[in-house]
C-alpha cells in the first residue's frame, strides 16, 4: 500500500515519485500486454465491459437456459447444412436433438422453450438438395 500524500507535497510531484519508485523497483516491468495495442480502444465505452470480458473468458451464457437452447440449435441446423459429410449432419442433429430432448423432459427457467426435435431424414434431405445445386 502506499504512503499518504505529505502535507505540503503538490499531489503530481507526490505521484510522479510513487511511479518513478516503482519503475525503479521494477514493478511496471513483464506486465501482461506489455508493448501491445490497447485491446477494443477503438470501440465505444460499455459500462458492462469487464462483466462482458469474463464471461467470455469463462465461456458463460448471459441467455437464460431456454434461449441459449434455441440459439445453439440454430447454430446447429446452420453447421449441418455446411457439413462435409451425410454422416457428420446426422452426428450434429443427434447431438442437438439429444439436449433438447433432456430440455423437454425437464424444461429450462425462463421464456418457453419452444423447440420440437429436428426431424434427422428431412435435415439430410435438405442437405442432399443444397449439394446438389
Amino acid at each position: 500500500m502506499t504512503e499518504r500524500k505529505p502535507p505540503g507535497v503538490s499531489f503530481e510531484s507526490w505521484a510522479d515519485r510513487q511511479i518513478r519508485e516503482a519503475e525503479e523497483r521494477g514493478e511496471f516491468s513483464g506486465l501482461p500486454g506489455f508493448g501491445k495495442p490497447i485491446p477494443d480502444l477503438e470501440r465505444p465505452y460499455d459500462d458492462e465491459w469487464w462483466v462482458k470480458e469474463k464471461m467470455r473468458r469463462e465461456h458463460l451464457s448471459y441467455l437464460p437456459p431456454g434461449l441459449a437452447l434455441r440459439k445453439e440449435a440454430e447454430d446447429a441446423l446452420a453447421s449441418a447444412a455446411q457439413a462435409r459429410s451425410e454422416q457428420r449432419v446426422r452426428q450434429i442433429i443427434a447431438d442437438i436433438n439429444e439436449k433438447i430432448g433432456a430440455a423437454l423432459r425437464h424444461p429450462p427457467p425462463g421464456p418457453p422453450l419452444r423447440l420440437s426435435l429436428f426431424d434427422v431424414e428431412q435435415v439430410v434431405n435438405d442437405w442432399r438438395a443444397r449439394r446438389r445445386d
